[in-house]
């Protein structure tokens, strides 16, 4: 990042007041943010986080219909749980906004009418679904069919789930109207119409600009859709749920969700303002050129993110644009995606009535998502509790604690012998706060959250070998001066750990009562003086033990685990020789592109970097991914193998899958990032 900015705004994708928040959820647009964002104000930089519920669109009103109540009710439920879950878990929203408020239609209201002035939207006359059995034509959402590109049966009105692709809801094969149930025919209606292709070379720098700093899923997705060509996208539907197209002739249309959501973002920031009692002040974060934007989000999100909401601010003009976009892949729950209907989900707030919230901020922060798909089983939380945050952290701040409090009559020591080991021991925790100020810049949480908890290893380390136990017979003011910096060493670690555990710190504080914890910051924490003499507050159990009874009930609650039928595996193969294995040439990889093969629903056509050249495969794992889903994913080559022809295309390789029975496949990726070429051995 060259430009040094003033101050940073930022979001996370605003949650579909449709449903609970869950961990998956939590670990993908939201924990990521607000870690970054209570270090920047650790660092007492200028940070907005704002945030919100999306409360239109088609499902809500779905939802509405089949419980048969009003989509207030829908939106009310889901939005007052969420924001619950978000507090309980420590979400630091400056603000938590609704789409719903009368402040978020005026906003959306006033994109459209500028627009509109400007000529910049079509009206179109398009053939449309109507379902003649409810009296209305079909949003796209309110129709489902079969798939005109790939043939998969449960395709919606606008887009594909299984192949990403996007269509015209008439050109549906075998449509049906979920209201009715009935074959909707068609006619002719009217919609306004967003040029997007408008902005494609706009876009294009705007996205080229920003090749070295955004992440390699994100930049590999985006550039998918601009060379795919960008075009014009329906900002209109007919409904009686959204926000009014404030025109009179328009009467019962809404704005098309895709297009008022993002401005949520804007409108909640409106709201903030206005509480702080100087409404204007929300521009100073919009339209100021020394905001750095950053927006969080999962990969599903890419495209409205980096694409359609940065041309709609271009269009509007004197707004900034996202700085980064550091988009999350997705948190599987066991291995198996989370899936209400299967029982195979845990809700944020079912979390929270039975454990902490921060060990579930350390569990998820320690094995975010952030690259590639990862997964949250309940044994590891159980590990990353009891192993880490309560025999590394926990034991650290108890064992010192403890001996002053029983040697010291509960007062800080002073330092009246200090030797080379105690400024040796500051000067490596300062090393590894640099680590993870760089992690933290560049996004890589895991990095950051290791790289804390490396802190309380050192600690251990220092107060080992310093022995104040054998010290406090020998050498009382040795002994003293090794628990000062020790305790110095808990404030620090207060201000570091606190973007990551915020409720634990809290109580870390109190158990060390210093006068001035307030001015304690990032940048001066292990420079800070500590008063000698400040008696100590009452101590308590940072991190009690998770027992494996509590984690294997959870585990039982999931559903599929007694019901699922004796696997039929596969034989083991013929036997083969070392050489045999030897002969295989097998390396790293990084997807750059992806599509899908015409008439084909399982061939993928992929181009590979697999570091000294590019390699073109094609694969057959259409059915378990979307092209988007795995640009910027590593995988395993087999690089020498005969390229060969497939569907009339060469093949020059093969990458690596697993598979049992009917599922997966399941891509072989590395663990950790490698360098494309990388041999694997």
């Amino acid at each position: 990042m060259s430009k040094a900015f003033k101050r940073t705004l930022v979001t996370s994708a605003l949650p579909y007041a449709n449903g609970e928040i869950h961990l998956g959820h939590l670990a993908g647009a939201y924990l990521p943010a607000d870690i970054f964002v209570r270090y920047l104000r650790q660092r007492k930089e200028d940070v907005l986080y704002i945030c919100g519920s999306d409360e239109h669109g088609v499902s809500i009103l779905i939802s509405a219909n089949k419980e048969g109540v009003t989509p207030k009710e829908i939106i009310d439920r889901y939005h007052n749980s969420n924001k619950m879950a978000f507090e309980r878990v420590g979400m630091s929203f400056d603000n938590y906004s609704r789409t719903s408020l009368d402040i978020h239609h005026e906003t959306a209201q006033e994109f459209f009418t500028e627009f509109h002035k400007k000529d910049v939207l079509e009206s179109k006359v398009e053939d449309q679904l109507y379902d003649e059995k409810a009296k209305m034509f079909l949003p796209d959402r309110f129709v489902i069919g079969t798939c005109p590109h790939c043939g998969y049966e449960r395709a919606y009105g606008d887009q594909c789930e299984n192949c990403s692709k996007y269509y015209k809801q008439t050109e549906l094969v075998n449509p049906k109207s979920l209201l009715t149930d009935e074959t909707p025919v068609v006619k002719s209606g009217t919609q306004w119409y967003y040029p997007l292709g408008k902005y494609q070379k706009q876009l294009e720098e705007f996205v080229e600009s920003h090749k070295k700093d955004w992440k390699e899923n994100v930049y590999g997705q985006v550039q998918s859709w601009l060379k795919a060509g960008l075009s014009d996208r329906p900002i209109s539907r007919d409904m009686t749920w959204g926000i009014p197209i404030p025109l009179p002739e328009s009467e019962g249309k809404v704005l098309y969700v895709w297009f008022e959501a993002v401005l949520g973002y804007i409108s909640s920031t409106k709201e903030w303002a206005s509480q702080q009692g100087n409404p204007e002040d929300w521009k100073r974060y919009w339209c100021d050129e020394d905001t750095r934007y950053l927006a969080f989000i999962g990969k599903d999100n890419i495209v409205f993110h980096c694409v359609m909401f940065p041309s709609m601010l271009m269009e509007k003009g004197d707004y900034v644009l996202p700085e980064n976009v550091p988009a999350n892949e997705f948190l599987n729950l066991e291995g198996r995606k989370f899936s209400k209907s299967q029982n195979w989900s845990i809700t944020l707030n079912e979390f929270l009535d039975r454990f902490e919230p921060d060990p579930l901020r350390y569990a998820l922060a320690t094995n975010m998502p952030e690259t590639k798909d990862s997964d949250f089983y309940w044994k590891d939380f159980q590990a990353r509790n009891n192993n880490e945050l309560a025999d590394i952290l926990g034991n650290f701040v108890n064992r010192t604690l403890h001996f002053t409090r029983k040697n010291f009559d509960g007062k800080i020591p002073e330092a009246t012998s200090v030797d080379p080991a105690d400024t040796a021991f500051i000067d490596e925790l300062k090393k590894e706060v640099a680590k993870i100020e760089v992690s933290y810049n560049r996004f890589r949480f895991r990095e950051a959250v290791a790289s804390t908890m490396n802190l309380a290893r050192i600690s251990n380390k220092y107060f080992n070998d310093q022995e104040p136990w054998k010290a406090l017979k020998t050498d009382k003011d040795r002994c003293g001066t090794t628990l000062h910096y020790c305790i110095k060493a808990i404030a620090a670690m207060a201000v570091y750990f606190e973007p990551v555990i915020p409720f634990s710190v809290q109580k870390l504080w109190k158990m060390l009562d210093l006068p001035d914890a307030s001015g304690y910051t990032w940048q001066n924490a292990l420079d800070t003086e500590l008063p000698s003499g400040n008696e100590l507050g009452e101590m308590v159990l940072l991190f009690p033990k998770i027992e494996d009874d509590a984690i294997d009930a959870e585990m039982a609650k999931l559903g599929g685990n007694d019901d699922e039928p004796a696997r039929d595996y596969p034989p083991i193969g013929e036997q083969i020789t070392i050489d045999d294995v030897f002969k295989l040439d097998l390396r790293v990889g990084t997807i750059l592109e992806a599509e899908r093969i015409p008439k084909s629903n399982k061939l993928l056509k992929i181009q590979v970097d697999i570091g000294m050249e590019k390699r073109q495969l094609v694969a057959g794992i259409g059915k378990a991914y979307k092209p988007d889903a795995i640009v910027g994913k590593q995988i395993i080559v087999v690089a020498n193998l005969k390229p060969a022809m497939l569907f009339g295309v060469e093949s020059q390789g093969m990458l690596l899958a697993a598979s049992l029975d009917d599922e997966g496949p399941t891509l072989v990726t590395p663990i950790e990032h490698m360098p494309n070429g990388s041999t694997v051995k």
